[in-house]
Formats: C-alpha cells, structure tokens, sequence
C-alpha cells in the first residue's frame, strides 16, 4: 500500500476515529487505526467492540492495500510532522514507512484482515437532525448520565421519538434532566438508550453546524450516526429506562421566576468557599420579593439576596450547588421559572413549552444564624 495525503486531512481524520480505541483492552488489534486503501478512498476506522467510527480522508493512492497501526503512536506521528504531505508505504512484511519532508518513521503494522470491521447495519429510514441541535441536545443533558456502572441504563441516554418530537433524557439519581426538539419530519415510535461514551465522543466530532444534517439509524442493537465523511455505528444499551413521567410532577406551593444569569453567578460565589469533594449544600431562603443564597463551611460563610418574582408560599430548600450551575449553564433563556413544592419535594426547572425541564432533588442541612 502506498498513500500521500495532506497532513490537515490524515490528523483529521486519525484524531476522529482515535476516540473509539480503547483505552485498556487484551486484544492488542483493537489498539490499532486501520487504513484502508483497497477501493477507491482512503478509509480509516477504529472499534472498541462497543463503540466504531470510520471516516473517509482526501489524499492519493499509488498503490491499494490495507495496514492496521498502533493508535498512539500514528497519532502522535502524524502530529508532530511539518505541516506537508505525508507518505505511508508499506510492506509484505508489514512494514510501514511514513514520510514526509525530512522526518522519516518505521514501524511495524499488522495485518488489516485481522481487524473487527464495523458491524454491518441495515439502513432504513433515518431520522434526521442538524449537527448543531444534536450538539446542542447532547451539551443540555450530558452532565446528569451517572459515571459509574452501577446501574448500566444511568451511563446513557434515553433518546424517545414519536412522531415529529425527539425527547432526551439523562438522570443519575439525584438529577433528571430533559430536552425536546421539534423533528422536521414524522416517525414512527421509538425508544432506545445510548451510551453516554457514544454521545460525548459524537459531540467532539460534530462541526455543529446548522446547515448540516446528521443522518441517524436504528436497529435493535445498535445506533448509526452518519455526518459529512464519518460514520459512528455504537451498541445500544439493553433494558427498560425508568418510567420518568411518573417523577414529573406539575402541582407546585411556591413558583420563582428569576435572571438566570444573576442566580448562576451568585451559585458561581458560593462556591468559592467549597472544597472540592466538601458537600456543603447552598441555602436557599424565598421570600416575597427575594431570595436569600447561603453557604457555610469550614473555609467561611457568604449569604447574597437576589429579586424575584414569586407566586405562592415561602420556602427554605438546600441543594448541591453544582447540580443548579450545571442545568443553569445550558439554559439559554435571560429568565429561568423554579417551581418547589416543600423542601423534601424536588426543585423544577422548566420552560412553558416544556422544551427543557430540569428535576434536582434537594439535600438535607442545618440552619446556622
């Protein structure tokens, strides 16, 4: 085999499809990036069994075959070599030789038949969504999916489509979070769970783009994302996720609506006195036209009124202040709507339209004058 591309399009392209190599694996074949030039483009992919991605790179093929080459090393390569035109040659030994200008490597690859291709998915209809609402989608649900396999359905994503309305949904036991998009066409009923490594991978590939779709397939197993040259094919998550609509609840004694922006800065404060790994919970005091923000910990204490407008009944609630800065953070709206119903019941956070709801249990504390 013998391939020149440029090395903006081989660093594209090998950085894309890195993200689906395993970072501790026995199968020393899964640590590899293959190359394949057997048909007419240069192919590049990566398959951590769970996870696949492959990508079509620009660039000139002198002579076909295929090689499959450590990960690391072809990444960090490719990397360092002067902006130019990179040369990969190989080998019937496996030999691969990698120019360009100057700067020449040898290393040993291994045989490209010995790779796990991709699975082989059938193609039906494909739901599509724009790059940037599924960046967007992915960014506002992420930070709630649980980060250990305790309970595997919490590391992914519920993504449930019916008809012309795609809803998300991530929870970790403390947190529900939500977000609907309007589909540009109708589809027929679906629910599956994506694994949260697929869709934080998926959301540093795509560009974000709005005039620019991403293709979605679905079959029992397994979930294809396709957008410009990459195609990312990821297992899904087997079971049945918890039945949330049961959590969402719509009577409410106390509803405070605020400026977003002036709530996360004055949580933002708070936390200046928190250790990192100390779980002091903030305070939060509504009244009738503000509302009081309070920490204490060991480093000190800080207390900040904030105006509201607020319907219904006073309130003293506690929360874990990084669940309410990580739902504030990807609200977009200048006013946000709190609605409460006691202070062992959990906080609201939604819009009108229920385009987003955020659900965040409260915590326990003391009061401390």
């Amino acid at each position: 085999m013998k391939i020149i591309c440029s090395k903006a399009n081989l660093l594209n392209g090998v950085q894309t499809v890195s993200k689906a190599v395993p970072n501790k694996t026995t199968m020393s074949i899964l640590e590899c990036i293959l190359i394949d030039a057997t048909n007419n483009n240069i192919k590049l992919t990566a398959n951590d069994m769970e996870l696949g991605i492959e990508t079509t790179i620009e660039g000139t093929i002198e002579e076909k075959g295929m090689i499959a080459l450590d990960a690391k090393i072809l990444l960090e390569i490719v990397r360092k070599l002067p902006d130019s035109t990179i040369t990969i040659e190989t080998d019937q030994d496996l030999k691969t030789k990698i120019t360009c200008e100057k700067s020449k490597f040898n290393i040993i690859g291994k045989k490209g038949d010995d790779f796990s291709y991709l699975p082989s998915i059938e193609k039906n209809d494909s739901l599509v969504i724009s790059q940037f609402t599924l960046k967007e989608v992915i960014r506002q649900t992420i930070f709630s999916i649980a980060d250990n396999d305790n309970n595997k359905i919490m590391t992914g994503e519920l993504f449930e489509i019916n008809q012309d309305e795609l809803k998300v949904v991530s929870l970790d036991g403390h947190r529900i979070s939500i977000r609907k998009i309007k589909l540009k066409n109708t589809y027929e009923s679906k629910k599956v769970i994506v694994p949260g490594k697929t869709l934080n991978e998926i959301s540093k590939i795509l560009s974000g783009e709005t005039e620019k779709d991403v293709n979605i397939f679905f079959t029992d197993k397994h979930i294809v994302f396709e957008f410009d040259q990459t195609v990312v094919v990821s297992r899904l998550i087997e079971g049945e996720y918890f039945k949330i609509d049961q959590m969402l609840m719509h009577d409410y004694e106390t509803k405070v609506k605020i400026n977003k922006k002036e709530f996360l800065n004055c949580i933002d404060r708070a936390t200046l006195l928190v250790k990192e790994g100390d779980k002091k919970p903030i305070i939060i005091n509504i009244g009738d036209v503000f509302m009081e923000l309070k920490i204490n910990s060991t480093v000190g204490s800080m207390n900040e009124e904030i105006d509201i407008k607020k319907q219904g009944k006073d309130l003293m609630i506690g929360f874990n202040p990084k669940f309410l800065i990580d739902a504030l953070k990807v609200i977009e709206d200048e006013e946000v709507d709190l609605y409460f119903v006691n202070p062992k019941a959990p906080c609201f956070i939604r819009d009108d339209e229920e385009k987003y709801v955020y659900l965040i249990l409260p915590v326990n504390f003391t009061t401390v004058d």
